[in-house]
């Protein structure tokens, strides 16, 4: 019995780690990719500690998900504008939206004007470790490791 309860729990664990899977399907053709409203999260959270146990940079392009794994970088486009974000945070936790922006990727997309917008999201297949800058090429940044 305690072996059936840990493999279900594996195979749990296995199913929330594929960004395809935790984004599911838009109905677009591409298993990838997520639409849904973001907001974003300002100065007076600067310093608390996120989910990957870093502190929250609101200069840092960051966001919070709910189910995509920590570290995972994604491309979110807004107003013909794109960023790519480096996954540190759960959340957001208001019904209805799907990504908490920091204020500096808030920015990029005119966020920091409307407070909220449609976005799409997109996993860029890139993985980044706490702490580490994301701006380099998707498969340097995967292939840099742990600090």
């Amino acid at each position: 019995m305690r072996t059936q309860r840990w493999g279900c729990l594996a195979l749990g664990a296995g199913l929330a780690l594929a960004p395809a899977l935790a984004l599911g399907n838009t109905g677009s053709g591409d298993d990838h990719t997520q639409v849904g409203k973001a907001s974003w999260y300002g100065r007076e959270h600067a310093g608390h500690r996120t989910a990957s146990g870093e502190a929250y940079d609101p200069e840092g392009l960051t966001a919070a998900h709910r189910t995509l794994p920590l570290g995972t970088v994604i491309e979110v486009s807004a107003h013909g504008q794109v960023v790519r974000v480096r996954v540190n945070d759960r959340g957001p936790f208001v019904k209805g939206r799907v990504l908490d922006l920091s204020a500096a990727a808030a920015r990029v997309l005119g966020l920091d004007r409307t407070g909220t917008a449609v976005v799409n999201i997109r996993p860029t297949g890139a993985v980044c470790p706490a702490n580490r800058a994301c701006d380099a090429a998707p498969q340097m940044v995967a292939e840099a490791g742990s600090p």
